[in-house]
């Protein structure tokens, strides 16, 4: 790679071969003439991920990737990743093409016009089915108050922010909690936060493998409950 990105964003890829050629046009459609990189990590896949990714790969310059040998949680699959990224600004969207790449090159923009340093731009989800709102509103007055800090639409997508805030992460969580660490631990420092609406479409291929229904949910939302209060701690040590 010559040069700095401008923003690199991870994309952690768990058994998402079918959807890789799509997800990677959508990018260099939506890229074009942008200075950023994508990493796509293999977290773990048994589908051909590493397959379709050894094949795909060599045809978009933009891109490359990170294997992960046993997949370990979304979080780990994001890390690596993010270790494994250059780019001044960095961040991250899931590969199943339920929110446009185009969101993540808005994203930047929005970072760039805010001044970059000290900012966290999230997408917020909108188009989604009343029980995902309800739970999404449950999760977030929990951990606001857990927490200590306002926040809204935890898990929205993308995510992007200056890489300097890697620096005060200490032991980020390793599943799906990394949405929320990242976005609480912004905020703890002071960054601040600028949202905009992100329209959710249907996966575009596969089968989620968390959010199946409502005892997928249920599950999710004790573990970040029951998860809470050593995140707090984890955060203020870092803040």
């Amino acid at each position: 790679m010559s040069g700095i990105p401008a923003f690199s964003v991870v994309v952690p890829c768990y058994n998402e071969a079918a959807g890789l050629p799509a997800l990677l046009d959508a990018f260099a459609a939506a890229g074009e003439g942008r200075d950023f990189e994508l990493v796509l990590v293999d977290n773990g896949s048994t589908d051909g991920t590493a397959a379709e990714l050894a094949r795909l790969l060599p045809l978009y310059p933009f891109a490359r990737g990170v294997k992960v040998d046993v997949n370990r949680g979304y979080g780990f699959g994001i890390l690596n990743g993010l270790a494994a990224s250059y780019g001044r600004a960095v961040g991250w969207v899931h590969a199943d093409l339920q929110f446009d790449p185009a969101a993540v090159f808005r994203a930047a923009l929005l970072l760039e016009r805010a001044g970059g340093r000290r900012v966290l731009v999230k997408g917020l989800r909108r188009g989604r089915p009343l029980a995902d709102r309800f739970f999404t509103a449950g999760m977030a007055l929990y951990s606001s108050l857990c927490l200590g800090v306002r926040l809204r639409d935890v898990n929205g997508q993308p995510t992007l922010f200056d890489r300097a805030l890697l620096n005060t992460w200490e032991a980020p969580p390793h599943d799906f909690s990394l949405d929320l660490y990242a976005y609480a631990s912004a905020r703890l420092a002071g960054y601040a936060e600028v949202r905009f609406d992100v329209e959710t479409r249907p996966r575009y291929a596969g089968v989620s493998s968390w959010n199946r229904g409502l005892g997928d949910r249920l599950a999710l939302s004790w573990r970040n409950v029951k998860a809470g209060p050593a995140l707090r701690a984890a955060l203020r040590r870092g803040a």
